[in-house]
């Protein structure tokens, strides 16, 4: 004690009680040393009947994606093997996702149970707290949210148990504001779903600037473990959820994680199409509505179109309008992965430049567009810097349009004629790019803005009014 700032250390021996007992709890948790335990049980996944139900569509009800999800989730919970493992993260806005008819039923965990009365007590579908809840609800907190994602992602091989974290946010707060935290989780290797809900530079009306998201697309694609889509409609959403369980969970499981964005603009969700290209829609791009040359004639002006999420309808009103106004036929693709798209054609470019002796590997949406008459102009409601991701393997001439900026606090139809992302947009663009190859007059493109009033954001009718989730 001479010396304060060294004070003496006491080792009692390996055959203290105190010593004895912090060596057992040490290698009952696993060791000395952090290690993985990468043997966990399997987990029987939902059957395909489980995805039935969502690729009827809505009928003629009109819902948006984020409730077409929601639906789907319902189904799959209704699986007593695979419900046990799934852990709902949801920071707010629950009712806004359509998800609080969980409260009554898997109910929100809480270590303590519910201590108190809430607010929305009378209501059916209230708060519910329990030590033995489902829900993980840590209050508006994204950061708290993302590292209980860590730890169900990487439970697997901390605890060998399989959990399938599923954590649901406004897109605008997820990649941006705690992109770190997902870095971190893809850095343990860990597994599971990101619900980017009410996405869209233009889709989220009437919340501020702040919440219009046009670009997660972008700062996903800078995570390589993340696997990013952006659907239009609910059979969409099923074929992808699926590939995503059999993908991270199945016999050959990848430490990968999925980041699918949802939106909140109502429409019809078509039933899914018969002979539907399954494969398309898991690596990114299907050819959804292919244009008909009846009434225009064989020899008409082609051209492509491409577009994403809530887009797609976009890109079949320009189909429609290019036909009826300017006689050119044009074909609709719906890309539920720009960013797949551009993984799959780096890795084809990778393996030509390492194996230039071996077959050339041609990227997947050269393979579907090959052969495809035309300009290829594509959209989405976000910024150009996504679509642009797949321009050098596009078999033509490319065009893309985009929400580049801040956002736009008008309708959804405004802001996208602000942005020029919308169908009669579309139709402009294809139009100077058939007049530049004199497929058309060179005066079509200018008499097209003026009949649409290309300029006038109150002339846009892209999109519907309503819809919370």
């Amino acid at each position: 004690e001479a010396d304060p700032y060294r004070p003496p250390f006491v080792n009692p021996g390996p055959g203290d009680e105190r010593i004895a007992y912090a060596l057992e709890r040490r290698r009952a948790l696993g060791g000395s040393l952090p290690e993985r335990r990468n043997d966990p049980a399997p987990i029987k996944l939902p059957a395909d009947s489980a995805y039935a139900t969502v690729k009827k569509g809505s009928g003629q009800q009109q819902i948006a994606s984020t409730m077409a999800w929601v639906r789907l989730f319902k189904d799959l919970m209704r699986d007593k093997e695979f419900a046990p493992h799934v852990v709902p993260i949801i920071p707010d806005e629950a009712r806004t996702f359509g998800l609080d008819s969980f409260f009554p039923t898997i109910k929100i965990y809480s270590p303590h149970g519910q201590t108190y009365t809430p607010v929305d007590h009378e209501l059916m579908l209230a708060y519910r707290e329990s030590k033995t809840g489902q829900i993980i609800h840590v209050g508006i907190n994204e950061a708290g949210s993302m590292a209980a994602f860590q730890a169900a992602g990487s439970a697997y091989a901390t605890h060998r148990i399989q959990m399938v974290p599923i954590y649901i946010f406004y897109s605008m707060f997820g990649f941006q504001r705690t992109g770190d935290s997902m870095w971190a989780a893809a850095d343990q290797l860990a597994r599971g779903f990101l619900l980017g809900a009410t996405a869209g530079r233009t889709t989220l009306a009437g919340e501020g600037t702040q919440h219009m998201d046009g670009h997660s697309h972008i700062l996903a694609a800078t995570n390589p473990a993340i696997r990013s889509y952006d659907p239009a409609y609910a059979y969409e959403i099923a074929h992808i959820m699926q590939h995503g369980l059999e993908t991270m969970y199945g016999e050959n499981p990848e430490d990968v994680i999925f980041y699918i964005t949802l939106y909140n603009e109502p429409m019809v969700q078509p039933a899914e199409p018969e002979g539907i290209d399954a494969e398309g829609i898991r690596k990114g791009i299907y050819l959804l509505k292919e244009g008909s040359s009846e009434g225009v004639g064989d020899d008409a002006p082609r051209a492509q179109l491409l577009a994403s999420g809530v887009g797609v309808p976009w890109a079949l009103e320009a189909q429609e309008l290019l036909k009826k106004d300017w006689g050119v036929v044009a074909d609709v693709w719906s890309v539920t992965s720009w960013n797949e798209l551009r993984r799959d054609g780096l890795e084809a470019d990778e393996h030509n430049f390492l194996h230039p002796d071996e077959e050339k590997r041609v990227p997947f949406v050269t393979q579907r567009l090959e052969g495809r008459p035309g300009p290829f102009v594509a959209t989405s409601d976000y910024m150009r810097l996504v679509q642009d991701q797949i321009a050098q393997w596009v078999p033509g001439d490319f065009y893309s349009l985009g929400g580049d900026g801040f956002g736009f606090s008008d309708t959804r139809a405004a802001a996208r004629r602000f942005f020029h992302i919308d169908g009669p947009s579309m139709v402009v663009r294809t139009l100077q790019a058939l007049a530049a190859k004199g497929a058309v007059d060179a005066a079509a493109p200018g008499e097209a803005a003026a009949k649409y009033r290309l300029l006038d954001v109150t002339a846009g009718a892209s999109g519907v009014a309503g819809g919370d989730a």
